[in-house]
């Protein structure tokens, strides 16, 4: 199986349109979560509804710039599209069915996916210093989490292997004395299991490019039940 980054899919818009949907570029992730975070404040379900769909239609800048009002979005989408857009672009999963009469304010609560306790504007600063992007509102419309994240990664391993060969050639083994970083790795637990794990021995931690590396996961022979 080839390795993602993400996961990924298409929906089918009301006027039978395919739109390939992907997780948020961090310039639109911030907008959203920032609305998302009054669905799980709203007080009944139509509350809810009028926010979900502002949440998509800032999910459509990413996807169908054209699309500006919610009046447009409703044009185009019913709750089932819509819920299918919060899975992708954003990690979030509510259901819709009739056996399920949970708020959607109250599982937007146990869903909501958060990096409040992530310092964003550090990790940027560090992918910044690779010298691709010409400012940082050109970083955050060209990367998701997700992609922040591995590109990273792939920056202190590379630095690492550096300093783990500079340490070498002078007797060391950078490897007994450092212990690798902790921290690090609790974090990309929380991102790609979107705020769900908090540290990379939590199952959840196996998704997407975790699952990949460590060949089991969520979605490779692992599923799991939120209780």
């Amino acid at each position: 199986m080839p390795t993602t980054v993400y996961k990924s899919g298409t929906v089918t818009l009301l006027d039978d349109t395919e739109l390939y949907i992907t997780p948020l570029k961090i310039k639109y992730l911030r907008e959203f979560m920032e609305a998302f975070k009054l669905v799980q404040e709203s007080k009944n379900n139509d509350e809810s509804m009028t926010t979900l769909v502002e949440c998509v239609r800032i999910a459509m800048k990413q996807f169908r710039p054209e699309i500006k009002t919610a009046e447009q979005v409703e044009d185009i989408v019913d709750l089932n599209t819509i819920y299918e857009i919060l899975k992708y672009c954003a990690g979030i999963n509510l259901k819709n069915d009739d056996d399920n009469k949970e708020q959607i304010s109250d599982q937007a609560k146990k869903n909501s996916p958060s990096w409040d306790e992530l310092d964003i504007v550090a990790l940027e600063s560090e992918v910044f210093l690779l010298g691709i992007w010409k400012d940082y509102d050109e970083l955050e419309s060209s990367l998701s989490m997700e992609e922040l994240v591995v590109t990273l990664n792939a920056k202190r391993d590379a630095d690492y292997q550096d300093k783990k060969f500079t340490a070498a050639m002078q007797g060391v083994d950078l490897d007994k004395q450092s212990g690798k970083n902790n921290e690090w790795e609790e974090m990309k637990a929380r991102v790609f299991s979107k705020g769900q794990a908090q540290d990379g021995s939590d199952i959840l931690a196996y998704q997407g490019v975790n699952a990949q590396k460590a060949g089991f996961g969520i979605g490779m022979g692992l599923g799991y039940e939120r209780l």
